[in-house]
């Protein structure tokens, strides 16, 4: 085992420690959260928590179904909490939701450029990004175009002019999609500003059917 184990929150402050440093996130520019498979609750970031000083008490617990507080706690869930509900809603396979506002991604989206899927990487993580329109953040829109978008099996959303929407099976992967996601964004605005965008495009992807592909 090469990640955090055991308790969610711990894996999510890790998450939330790690994106900030690695310039994915300002701040409380984002929220987090995981639920054990199957389960009809999860953590889920509290409302205007430091993505990079999350500790276990920084961590409401929800029941999914319908959005009430488990516990009884003096912090409230994050004003995005409708995204990461209707996204376990319409994907029980799901554990895990980290939600972003990394700059390249939203530059391009601004731009108008898709992102490219250059490397062996971004096709084997990210296998494909789907862009949800603009709506204010917070409200039950955002939760619903998320969801909508990532209803077909889509594990990375773009939120117009708002951030992205990472998901995994587990926090290590959602971590780890998140970080390729921002990584393809650089390297299609580096092509972009070298003039040479339209040389690019997506690495092929027939190898992910061959045996032992699926697993990552």
């Amino acid at each position: 085992m090469t990640y955090v184990a055991g308790d969610l929150r711990d894996q999510l402050a890790l998450v939330g420690n790690a994106v900030v440093q690695a310039g994915l996130v300002v701040g409380s520019g984002g929220n987090l959260s995981a639920r054990r498979p199957g389960a009809d609750e999860c953590w889920v970031s509290a409302a205007g928590t430091w993505l990079d000083r999350l500790d276990r008490p920084a961590f409401v617990r929800v029941r999914i179904s319908d959005g009430t507080p488990i516990d009884a706690v003096d912090r409230v869930p994050t004003s995005e909490l409708g995204l990461h509900l209707a996204t376990y809603r319409a994907r029980l396979d799901v554990n895990a939701v980290v939600h972003l506002h990394p700059q390249t991604v939203l530059l391009l989206d601004a731009l108008g450029v898709p992102i490219r899927l250059i490397s062996t990487d971004h096709i084997f993580y990210l296998r494909r990004i789907a862009t949800a329109p603009f709506h204010p953040p917070g409200t039950p829109a955002v939760g619903a175009s998320a969801a909508a978008a990532c209803a077909d099996g889509t594990d990375c959303v773009v939120l117009s002019r708002h951030g992205c929407s990472v998901l995994g099976t587990t926090v290590e992967l959602a971590h780890k999609r998140a970080l390729y996601l921002e990584e393809a964004a650089r390297m299609t605005y580096r092509a972009l500003a070298a003039g040479r965008l339209d040389d690019i495009t997506d690495c092929p992807n027939d190898w992910l059917a061959e045996p032992g592909r699926e697993t990552v």
